[in-house]
């Protein structure tokens, strides 16, 4: 018996079932998921409207995407919900992998201090969607929440966008100016569109299982080859709130879903992984990986993100992490373009950047499918002397891939970027997600550099304010400045030096960075960051 009881979210008669004409919302957003209501309060920080359709009243049924990386985290934290989650959440950044009863190695995905935020949290998907739908009712007046309301149909003309909607009272289409696609791997809105993905599917089976149990297991990745419980397969164990474990346990190609998810079957394979300790199954499901993704993320007024737009494999928690970032990607540039700021053409560079972003996590995942389930003698030969030599040679790490996890990927060399003449060192170039760090306000408070950042272009100076530019807000480091570096770790993650700039975008990338630029150096940065072609 599921632990969780989600929140049950009343049907509201919308207006258009009643022959009254419906507001023409600039952006309709088609499921209620974590991506979803992200992008519903992304847009609603940026002053714009949305409206979220979604077929169920309720949240999530089980665990599904648990991992919650860093760089998320802090995305999270701009949207309002991060310190709720964190709190929530169980914080890790250790994993072991283990090959049958032999521990290979441990590592540390976060080793050096100053950072607000953990490498990872687990923390079920459906507490992070009642946490979004608390947020996004924040905006009352720039968020319509709209359950119990399918979705049956999608198109477009060349000024607007639709979706034909079944609820329990009748049917009805709503037009936007926008549509953006978060409704999952069997999105109706790209069947609607004839659209399909492009990439692999894999044979293999893996059975997942959230446990009830009171038990000793730290708050850390663990990974098995081989385990000596679930004998030439695979399996990985990770700590939930509420004492609830998430278990994957690999099946093999030819595995039933439908005989997997039967008790009997699932029961024995927890008990010889768990041992004799009392346990509680929470959820069952059973996957198999794909590798897949639309060939564009943009069709003129239709958007998509999320699974709509890719899938992966879970391991490496590429999926719910990359979804987010879609978001935090295309929610700034959807903004500047509704509002008359930025050119239509800026919605090309969403889906270039986060295409990038898929490839990598797909690229990624498929690796880690390979490595995890040999389908040759030789393939099986590497992996078990990679993992022999993983112990004591730290070069052989490398090699060893049970889901290589989430991280940003870096947009160096895309066309919104400046490019870096500055001879500055460091991680932080053009296209980087900003390095978090200590920093003290004017005022004496501790806080962190990148609740400073975000929502609109900034230009970050060390030492003297940055000149002055329309659209752009500033922010100076230094004794007088509005930011102090009490230790250090600004002006060494980002070589500031006395002089330097960095303008950064909406979502906390670097745009451009110069030392002691003139105006025009700046402005002609963030025309291009804007998306102007006469940058």
């Amino acid at each position: 018996m599921p632990r969780y009881r989600s929140p049950v979210f009343p049907f509201v008669r919308p207006p258009e079932l009643d022959g009254r004409a419906g507001r023409r919302w600039p952006v309709a957003i088609v499921g209620a998921g974590p991506v979803g209501l992200a992008a519903a309060i992304d847009l609603a920080l940026a002053g714009i409207a949305s409206v979220v359709i979604d077929e169920s009243n309720v949240v999530s049924t089980g665990s599904r995407a648990i991992c919650w990386s860093k760089r998320t985290l802090e995305i999270f934290d701009r949207l309002g919900v991060g310190d709720r989650m964190v709190a929530k959440g169980v914080t890790w950044k250790v994993g072991r992998l283990f090959h049958r009863d032999r521990e290979v190695y441990a590592f540390d995905l976060l080793p050096e201090p100053g950072h607000k935020r953990p490498a990872f949290i687990n923390l079920q998907q459906y507490y992070v969607e009642e946490y979004l739908i608390d947020r996004a009712r924040d905006f009352p007046d720039l968020i319509e929440l709209r359950f119990m309301s399918r979705v049956t149909g999608a198109g477009q003309d060349p000024d607007r966008a639709w979706v034909d909607v079944e609820t329990p009272e009748g049917k009805y289409r709503l037009a936007a100016d926008y549509v953006i696609a978060c409704d999952g791997v069997r999105s109706t809105v790209r069947r609607s569109l004839g659209l399909d993905f492009i990439g692999r599917a894999f044979e293999e089976r893996f059975l997942i299982t959230d446990v009830e149990m009171a038990a000793e297991f730290p708050s850390e990745r663990w990974f098995w080859f081989e385990p000596p419980f679930h004998d030439g397969q695979s399996a990985l164990l990770h700590k939930q709130p509420d004492n609830i474990y998430r278990i994957d346990l690999q099946l093999g190609s030819g595995a039933d879903p439908e005989e997997e998810r039967r008790p009997e079957r699932v029961i024995p394979r927890i008990r010889a992984m768990v041992g004799e300790r009392p346990f509680e199954v929470d959820w069952i499901s059973v996957y198999s990986f794909q590798c897949r993704r639309l060939a564009r993320f943009v069709h003129d007024r239709v958007i998509f993100a999320g699974d709509s737009a890719h899938i992966v494999s879970p391991f490496g928690a590429r999926g719910g992490n990359g979804g987010i970032q879609d978001v935090d990607n295309l929610c700034w540039k959807l903004a500047a373009i509704l509002k008359g700021e930025g050119p239509p053409a800026l919605l090309e560079t969403y889906n270039t950047e986060r295409v990038h972003g898929a490839d990598e996590n797909i690229l990624n995942s498929a690796r880690a499918t390979s490595f995890m389930t040999p389908k040759s003698r030789m393939e099986r030969l590497f992996r078990d002397e990679v993992l022999a030599l993983a112990s004591t040679h730290p070069f052989a790490r490398q090699l060893v891939n049970s889901g290589r996890l989430s991280r940003p990927c870096s947009l160096l060399g895309f066309s919104l970027g400046t490019e870096d003449t500055s001879g500055l060192g460091g991680m932080m170039v053009p296209g980087a997600p900003c390095l978090d760090a200590p920093v003290r306000g004017a005022n004496g408070e501790d806080g962190w550099l990148l609740d400073h950042l975000g929502g609109s272009f900034i230009a970050l100076g060390f030492g003297a304010l940055p000149p002055t530019l329309l659209g752009v807000r500033r922010l100076t480091v230094g004794a007088s400045g509005d930011l102090r570096d009490p230790q250090g770790l600004l002006a060494a993650r980002y070589d500031g030096a006395p002089g330097v700039v960095y303008l950064i975008r909406p979502d906390q990338h670097v745009a451009a960075r110069f030392r002691e630029p003139t105006a025009a150096e700046i402005s002609r940065a963030l025309a291009r960051a804007q998306g102007s072609s006469n940058a």
